[in-house]
């Protein structure tokens, strides 16, 4: 006689409407019910058809009429890595250099340092970042504050004194300290740059870093997000740490290493020995490259120099060896996933995909895409290439183009700006994300301004409502090779779910930035309520 317990659900959803996203089910159903068993979806249907999936030990929450969809996932998220980047006081909100100086007179001290982060470009007034913007505001502690972009960073002299930086520095990637005729400016441009003050910016202690990365997980389900896609490799130590204190993450984490310039086979074979290594809520997968820096920052690789004549060259000395690289790694069944913002890195990143042949067709993708020309788009889907773009990105630019990402491209280049819904009518997949620090990572907003462009991109068609779940859902399950076990509600796919009071299909745009979230469930876990 079989076992009655093997037919016992752990959860049931009962009352909802149902986006299943799977082309074998009904797109929608409506008072429909979702049974649970052991991390995995085992039924979806009618009320009646899932019933037999109850038993005494079952949980059964009423939706009461929310929209159920597949567990939204930020295709591209930093929240470990994040947590340095975000600490010390928000400047994202400054506009000008007196609301700079304002916001810095009043920053507490973090070990003695002023640190900052979320800084607009345009709030220098059009000058370029100079320490002599914030040296009276601080009254002479060491300061660094990272520029939105995350590619860049302003220290004050004190702080380019504890580090030793004197003048100019050569680097193995493309990387500057700019310097001026009385020396550093305090403008670091690029990772290899700022990482020269690591070894004397101060740290949090191991503690508030576990609950600060615990809080900004909760945080982040509450948005609706069940998972993130981590464009690096973190801390596996305090991800491990956290999951066993907490019985779990609040999010399940895909993470992505960096492969640097420079980078030998040695360090390529330690790429691939990461490969798959794993704990409760996170997965090492896949590793990230850098082809080019940052429009604002120069360092975006563009085949015509932009009006201040940079952008001429790839963060790699050497993009051949970049190639070389990517071949290496898709040989050992590796995805890569490469940073590339200018039309010259796009483009050449296409290029490379391109040579590596039909063996398998394995999904690559470039993060970013800022601005591309015509003939690159259908390219994308010509060649499987997986776009992952940040919507959230254009906010920083203006639809009159008078921002500094928009100036130093000028309005052509700037026209073509994050041509989201054009790649998706090409064919392309599409992944969304925030790039958490850089943007907000409230899901909400990544759907509301997929749907509605704003700045630079405003004059662009955005996505449809069922474009943009897609984006953060089946798209996002593609991108990251994990299409047969998530981004669908169907049974055998994982239990990650999200439940809006609103159907975020249907429902305007800019309602949905606001639209309640009622449940968040991670393996059948119920990590959110609303």
């Amino acid at each position: 006689m079989p076992d009655p317990a093997a037919r016992t659900a752990d959860l049931v959803l009962t009352g909802a409407r149902v986006r299943t996203l799977d082309p074998a089910l009904p797109p929608v159903s409506e008072d429909a019910a979702v049974a649970v068993r052991a991390g995995r979806i085992v039924a979806v249907g009618a009320p009646d058809e899932v019933r037999d999936w109850h038993g005494s030990g079952t949980e059964v929450v009423d939706l009461a009429g929310a929209t159920l969809v597949p567990g939204l996932t930020d295709a591209h998220s930093h929240p470990v890595w994040g947590l340095e980047l975000a600490t010390g006081v928000d400047l994202s909100g400054v506009t000008d250099p007196a609301g700079l100086r304002a916001a810095l007179a009043g920053a507490d001290r973090t070990g003695g340092w002023v640190l900052g982060w979320g800084l607009d470009h345009n709030a220098f007034g059009g000058a370029a970042p100079h320490r002599a913007a914030i040296e009276e505001a601080v009254g002479g502690a060491p300061t660094l504050l990272r520029l939105y972009d995350g590619h860049s960073a302003l220290a004050s002299g004190a702080a380019l004194a504890a580090a030793g930086i004197t003048g100019p520095r050569e680097f193995g990637q493309r990387a500057e300290v700019v310097c001026d005729a009385d020396g550093p400016t305090g403008h670091l441009i690029e990772q290899a740059a700022m990482d020269l003050l690591t070894p004397v910016l101060p740290r949090l202690p191991r503690a508030e870093r576990r609950a600060r990365l615990l809080d900004l997980l909760h945080a982040m389900a509450a948005t609706g997000l069940t998972g993130a896609q981590v464009m690096d490799l973190g801390d596996l130590e305090l991800l491990a740490s956290v999951a066993e204190e907490a019985g779990g993450l609040p999010l399940r984490l895909r993470l992505a290493p960096w492969c640097m310039p420079g980078a030998d086979r040695d360090a390529l074979d330690a790429l691939v020995a990461l490969q798959g290594r794993h704990g409760p809520d996170w997965r090492v997968g896949g590793v990230k490259f850098f082809m080019d820096g940052t429009v604002e920052g120069g360092t975006a690789w563009l085949e015509h120099p932009d009006r201040h004549g940079q952008g001429t060259e790839a963060l790699w000395p050497d993009p051949g060896a970049y190639a070389e690289a990517v071949r290496y790694l898709h040989g050992a069944g590796v995805r890569t996933i490469t940073h590339a913002i200018g039309d010259a890195a796009v483009g050449h990143v296409l290029d490379t995909v391109g040579s590596l042949g039909p063996g398998g067709r394995m999904r690559h993708r470039i993060e970013h895409v800022e601005t591309v020309p015509d003939a690159l788009v259908p390219r994308f889907a010509a060649l499987g290439v997986i776009a992952s773009m940040q919507p959230p990105h254009s906010a920083y630019t203006r639809a009159d183009h008078g921002d500094e990402w928009s100036r130093r491209l000028g309005p052509e280049r700037a026209g073509r700006a994050w041509r989201v819904r054009d790649l998706r009518d090409a064919g392309a997949v599409v992944a969304l994300g925030s790039d958490w620090p850089i943007a907000p990572f409230d899901a909400r907003g990544v759907l509301a301004t997929a749907r509605s462009p704003r700045g630079a991109a405003a004059a662009r068609s955005g996505l449809t409502g069922l474009m943009a779940l897609e984006g953060l859902t089946s798209h996002a399950a593609l991108a990251a090779g994990e299409e047969r076990e998530a981004g669908r509600i169907a049974p055998g796919y994982r239990a990650d779910l999200t439940a809006f009071a609103v159907d975020p299909v249907a429902v305007p745009a800019d309602e949905l930035a606001g639209a309640p979230v009622v449940l968040t469930t991670v393996a059948g876990r119920v990590v959110h309520r609303g």
